[in-house]
């Protein structure tokens, strides 16, 4: 028996539409009969998922660690690193002795685990370090500045620093930054929003930060701020909400002042993603979506930085995702090896780099690959050789220059390692692997293409026993949203499930990033059934294939992946055995009031606009909940602290399904407190996956 949910008879009219909301006092958390409810959903989750199984395998999996991307500075370099063991990485410096320190530890700053680091920004001379913490998973940042040298804290608490960017200028002795208004001086419901760019000096109060940008523009705006290496040009960005499209302004602070400085546009009002970097050779490189969807790198003048020439012109199927400058003259001698770099090196081309070039890297199909090219001219010279078909995190250099290029490397065997690529000889060879020794499973991992509703062509990876013969229970994953692309990475729930003997399946959908921005438009706002829709197909092309049942099939989502679960199991339940819905969005007519909701209707639309409430009115998964229908076994899991996506959303679906359903699934909550949307520590990871696929197995036989 389900725990007891009052319906309520509550119908708001919206542009003559009727909204029933039966469950809309489970928007209140405080309320004793939300907490009553939850209480009761506890117990029957807990009989869900006795006995848990996985658990002891995903630890093992776990047990790899992890390694970061170096940041240089100077003869400094800073990276982050999880021990075997440990509950968060720790962030270290390494001096120019060799000597490597931790610098931030979030279990000595907080042993409970509940603080997690946000961001971290060393200074341009890598002498002092802005860091970001939060706690309890409200991502709720607070800004730090220490001393590297001896740990010495120098500022903070500032607060209000939620996704605030910091740009220093050189000396260490100011940055730009971004933070909200005081909660006084602004509505209590529009207390998230409300952000602005400031300067800020080292050694004086934040009340005397001189605010030089976002005055009087959207509450939902996001600020990005930037300042060159040499500290001459300051660039600002101006995003409204998740908007794929954003505002561009450059200063020149050697003509204007740093506390009051003359914002020229770039680009403004314009329908692109634009993103600019200056050289060291003083010219303006332009990273830009405009009028290329898969983008592409021109070149301009930064005393006339709106007219911009091609240097890497748009590829017709890669998409372009970020360069690094390798323009050192001297070529320097080697310098910070590691000797975990003693494997044989990796060459791709017999091209050895005597001129300074640009590495370019791509996705094709969500798979990630690095060229090179002549800097002056933009011509293809060679490729950066990689480990496998995988995953290429951030290219780092060095931010004077130099022939050295660091890049991250996973895919969905191998934990996370960082790769290092030397231009003169065309060679990368491994220069940190994660810390930790695991055994991997042996599994086969293909990339399949399948045709949606309309005929488009959609890719989807699949990771299966080596041995697999005839159908096994599977499970099926998707995000399509935001731009976001879903590409290979090392993942314990993954390799534990399908060494299990069960089959992974990461539908590459529209709405993400995979095959470029127009690829992301497509399944945004009017568009968004287009995502539903090609997950469907990829539901369908794993049946049809041979590869699973309907009766073995469970798929999970979480966040605006939630969204889609949810979606899915409303508009076909008939295709699904098992549902596994994670902080989603479920309510999407009252999405906006809620969490950060507001920096959204630029993806969803707005329920406010007749057209947009259209939009979600025809998919929206709690009001497509229908009475008799035998729903899939579901389990949402929902996170009390997320300031994103308000456990409400789950909560009255929950409610709804439970009412509804006529199938023999149980539908469960798992309510977690203390945590929040984004980073946990690492054995609250271990519990949610084994949960999860505990859930998954015991619903699709596995």
């Amino acid at each position: 028996m389900y725990p007891t949910a009052r319906r309520e008879d509550l119908v708001d009219d919206l542009h003559g539409t009727p909204v029933p909301d039966p469950y809309r006092w489970l928007e209140d958390p405080d309320g004793p009969e939300t907490k009553g409810w939850l209480l009761g959903q506890e117990a029957l989750f807990r009989e869900q998922v006795k006995p848990q199984r996985f658990r002891e395998r995903i630890e093992e999996l776990l047990q790899s660690g992890s390694v970061g991307v170096p940041a240089w500075r100077g003869e400094r370099y800073f990276f982050s690193r999880r021990l075997p063991g440990q509950e968060h990485a720790v962030y270290y410096v390494v001096d120019p002795d060799g000597t490597e320190r931790a610098l931030i530890d979030p279990m000595a700053i907080d042993p409970s685990g509940l603080t997690t680091l946000d961001a971290v920004q060393p200074d341009k001379e890598g002498r002092l370090l802005a860091y970001q913490i939060s706690v309890g998973g409200d991502e709720e940042s607070v800004l730090y500045v220490i001393d590297v040298a001896t740990g010495r804290r120098l500022e903070g608490p500032i607060d209000r620093c939620r996704y605030a960017p910091i740009a220093w200028l050189p000396g260490g002795e100011a940055f730009y930054y971004v933070r909200r208004l005081p909660s006084t001086e602004v509505p209590e419901n529009e207390r998230q929003y409300h952000r602005r760019v400031y300067l800020h000096r080292i050694g004086t109060s934040t009340e005397d930060d001189v605010m030089i940008f976002g005055e009087g523009l959207k509450m939902t705006n996001y600020y990005g701020v930037s300042v060159s290496r040499d500290g001459r040009w300051l660039q600002v960005s101006s995003h409204e909400g998740t908007a794929p499209r954003n505002d561009v302004w450059v200063a020149d602070l050697e003509s204007s002042p740093i506390d009051d400085p003359e914002l020229v546009a770039v680009q403004e009002g314009v329908d692109a993603q634009t993103g600019l970097h200056f050289g060291r050779d003083g010219r303006l490189y332009v990273h830009t979506d405009r009028d290329a969807p898969r983008g592409r790198i021109c070149v301009a003048d930064p005393a006339e930085p709106q007219v911009w020439t091609d240097l890497i012109p748009e590829d017709d199927e890669a998409v372009l995702s970020d360069f690094a400058i390798l323009d050192d003259p001297e070529w320097r001698s080697p310098g910070g090896e590691s000797d975990e770099g003693a494997n044989e090196p990796r060459s791709g081309h017999d091209h050895k780099h005597e001129r300074p070039v640009m590495l370019v890297g791509w996705t094709r199909h969500a798979i990630s690959e690095i060229t090179v090219h002549d800097l002056a001219t933009g011509e293809r010279l060679g490729e950066v050789p990689t480990p496998g078909l995988g995953t290429i995190g951030g290219i780092a250099e060095r931010p004077e220059g130099g022939h050295e290029a660091w890049f991250g490397y996973t895919d969905n065997t191998t934990p996370p390692t960082i790769q290092r690529y030397d231009a003169r000889t065309g060679e990368t060879t491994l220069w940190a692997a994660s810390p930790g020794a695991v055994e991997v499973p042996q599994v086969k991992t293909s990339q399949v293409v399948y045709h949606s509703k309309d005929g488009t062509e959609v890719r989807m990876l699949v990771i299966e026993p080596v041995d697999r013969d005839g159908p096994r229970p599977a499970i099926l994953n998707g995000y399509g949203g935001f731009g976001i692309s879903m590409t290979p990475g090392y993942s314990a729930s993954i390799l534990a499930w399908v060494e299990a003997g069960g089959v992974y399946a990461i539908a590459n959908l529209r709405g993400g990033g995979e095959e470029g921005e127009q690829w992301h438009r497509d399944g945004m706002l009017g568009n968004k059934q287009n995502v539903f829709d090609d997950f469907h197909a990829a539901a369908e092309h794993l049946i049809a294939t041979g590869v699973t049942t309907a009766d073995r099939l469970g798929i999970s989502g979480g966040s605006n992946g939630g969204l889609l679960v949810g979606a899915a199991l409303t508009q076909r339940p008939e295709l699904f055995a098992a549902v596994v819905c994670s902080a989603p969005l479920l309510d999407m007519v009252r999405y906006e009031l809620f969490g950060l909701g507001a920096t959204w209707n630029v993806e969803y639309g707005s329920a406010e606009d007749p057209e947009g409430f259209g939009w979600l009115w025809g998919y929206s998964p709690y009001h497509r909940v229908r009475e008799g229908v035998p729903y899939p076994a579901t389990l949402f899991t929902v996170f009390q602290s997320d300031s994103r996506v308000h456990p409400l959303h789950a909560w009255k679906m929950c409610a709804a399904l439970q009412h509804a359903t006529s199938g023999t699934g149980p539908i469960v909550l798992r309510n977690e407190t203390e945590v929040g949307h984004g980073a946990r520590s690492l054995s609250r990871t271990i519990d949610l996956s084994s949960d999860t696929l505990t859930f998954l197995a015991r619903h699709t036989g596995l």
